[in-house]
């Protein structure tokens, strides 16, 4: 049974980061020499794998010859092979070969709960077992769980499942441009919206345009533009030019800055993204695959205080489990997303088979109330800021020039700084290929001390972090950055 709501709004982020003093270390790491891992100790952690990772290796490489690269998923593609797990639960995983892993990716960010959650996966089994996951039609969870999101997110009136973050992208751009009559597209440059053929643009590092849009034509990303972080002067700049070439139709922020806030972004940057876009008639998308829910029930939009016309959900929206995204936003621009056939009205069209699907309305209903009931979010930030003050006194202790710091459960730990390079340096591009391979080799490392993160450069953290899990946790990051 499930208990009362906790009725206060809490959030994630004890404290916003000074974001100067962050920007100013970020930039002070990729000025330096990079300090790699000690060769002998590298030589150590590789005999891991090759010692200890036996069946992983066997599975991925067999999955090759079936599976381009051998993984399906980017995030699984780890130095110096994928793992293959089996068993995820709470705070750690366990791999085909019977290593156990603290979880730090936890599926990219959605499962706030910890990986596997009974109560949420009891209630799963349950409706499966009622009606199986897909039935096309109309399901009770649709709405109860658009109820919930609307009572929790200030700018939410109204919710469409969508079968991923992109798909939510590809509908908030659409709904956009029928709304407001207007073309362009303006993201900030490095942040991650999805593949959609409109937004591979600017990817991982600001400047970049259509550097990674193979396959794409150049049509596709005619109307898309990018600014660089913290830039509002470019910003205005792009917003005065479009007015008379097609006008923009919206903005798109990650709302903690690109890349889950790799590189981050005032506290006031939505605020002002916000009075901008009023000011010249734009809409503006929060994309919350991330933050929503894991920063705090009423997302990045609640902390922040400030109300996008749209809000873009990912995985998020369902807890982790599959086929899940969508979009929200005030009922007037919501509407030309409406399903059905209304002869003579202009709509976005939007589609998907399995969006909506029981097993995933159902499990973000669930995982929603467990968060209200366990404060979840707020559990989950405070071991971040945990791990972050660990992380800080290991790079204080060992004077070393990494850069630690954290939004809530999002924890950055860079030691490489190849996301961090500025495109307009000559030396930037020659730079990347080493420190890219630095930054494979420092999330390798970690893994074989137990430690299992996004990138070897970013940590979520659940509430199933306790503090013996995140003290546990920093024995290994010292043992790694010891040696560095």
């Amino acid at each position: 049974m499930i208990a009362e709501p906790i009725k206060q709004q809490q959030y994630a982020i004890s404290q916003w980061h000074d974001t100067d003093k962050v920007l100013a270390q970020l930039d002070g790491l990729v000025a330096q020499p990079m300090r790699p891992i000690q060769r002998e100790k590298m030589a150590e952690y590789l005999d891991y794998f090759n010692g200890r990772c036996t069946r992983s290796k066997e599975m991925t490489d067999k999955a090759k010859a079936l599976i381009p690269g051998g993984v399906q998923h980017n995030l699984a593609f780890n130095y110096p092979f994928p793992i293959a797990i089996e068993k995820a639960d709470g705070a750690y995983m366990w791999d085909v070969d019977g290593n156990v892993y603290i979880d730090f990716l936890q599926a990219g960010g959605p499962t706030v709960l910890g990986s596997n959650y009974k109560p949420v996966q009891e209630k799963v089994i349950d409706l499966i077992r009622e009606c199986g996951p897909v039935t096309g039609l109309f399901h009770e969870y649709e709405y109860k769980l658009a109820e919930l999101i609307n009572r929790h997110m200030p700018a939410v009136e109204m919710f469409r499942m969508l079968g991923s973050g992109t798909e939510g992208v590809m509908g908030a751009i659409r709904a956009a441009r029928v709304f407001t009559g207007k073309r362009k597209i303006i993201k900030v440059g490095g942040a991650y919206h999805g593949w959609s053929d409109q937004l591979v643009y600017g990817l991982h590092i600001p400047g970049t345009g259509a550097m990674e849009a193979f396959g794409i034509p150049g049509g596709a990303l005619k109307e898309t533009q990018e600014f660089f972080p913290n830039d509002l002067a470019q910003l205005r700049q792009m917003l005065e030019k479009n007015d008379p070439r097609g006008g923009t139709a919206a903005v798109i922020v990650e709302p903690v800055g690109p890349e889950s806030g790799t590189r981050p972004i005032h506290h006031d940057f939505n605020q002002k993204v916000r009075d901008l876009c009023d000011e010249f008639g734009a809409l503006l998308i929060f994309d919350e695959v991330v933050t929503g829910f894991r920063l705090g029930l009423g997302g990045a939009q609640g902390y922040f205080g400030v109300k996008p016309d749209l809000t873009v959900f990912g995985k998020c929206v369902a807890g982790g489990y599959p086929a899940a995204g969508g979009l929200g936003g005030s009922a007037e621009v919501m509407a030309t997303l409406a399903a059905g056939l209304e002869s003579g009205k202009e709509r976005a069209y939007v589609g998907g088979t399995l969006s909506a699907n029981p097993l995933s309305s159902a499990a973000g209903y669930y995982a929603i109330l467990e968060m209200e009931l366990t404060n979840a979010p707020v559990i989950a930030g405070r071991a971040g800021d945990k791990l972050t003050a660990g992380l800080q006194a290991i790079i204080d202790k060992y004077n070393l020039p990494f850069v630690a710091y954290n939004q809530g459960s999002i924890v950055h730990l860079e030691t490489s700084g190849v996301m961090l390079l500025d495109i307009m340096d000559p030396q930037a591009l020659p730079e990347a290929k080493s420190r890219k391979f630095m930054m494979e080799e420092m999330g390798a490392a970690y893994m074989a001390e137990g430690l299992i993160t996004l990138a070897g450069s970013r940590m979520y953290t659940s509430m199933a972090d306790t503090d013996e899990v995140i003290d546990r946790a920093l024995v290994g990051f010292e043992s790694v950055l010891s040696a560095c």
